[in-house]
């Protein structure tokens, strides 16, 4: 998931966008999804100013370690080997590029 946030990282919102729709990679589905969130989250949360947004860009995006889920699969002469299976925390914000004036 770094590999594809890695990508965007520091881009404008609808280039990223466009990158992630056409990424082969699994992870590409959620931090598209993900992005599109917060760019909503973002206009909803300041009603009263007056957002562009072609304007928008990643401003940071950071992906985490989380609990991992722990298997065993069994193998032969009665032992186990241990499965970790990983998941991550994705954080990502949007916003306007350094310099811009909220109002522009």
């Amino acid at each position: 998931m770094r590999i594809v946030a890695d990508v965007v990282r520091g881009k404008n919102v609808e280039q990223a966008l466009t990158t992630l729709h056409f990424m082969p990679q699994k992870a590409a589905r959620t931090i598209e999804r993900i992005l599109h969130s917060a760019v909503a989250n973002l206009i909803d949360q300041n009603p009263d100013e007056r957002i562009d947004e072609t304007a928008l860009v990643v401003t940071e995006i950071r992906v985490d370690e989380a609990p991992y889920l722990k298997r065993f699969r069994p193998v032969s002469r009665g032992r186990a080997h241990p499965i970790l299976k990983r998941s991550s925390h994705l954080s990502v914000a949007v916003g306007l590029p350094e310099g811009t004036p909220a109002d522009a």
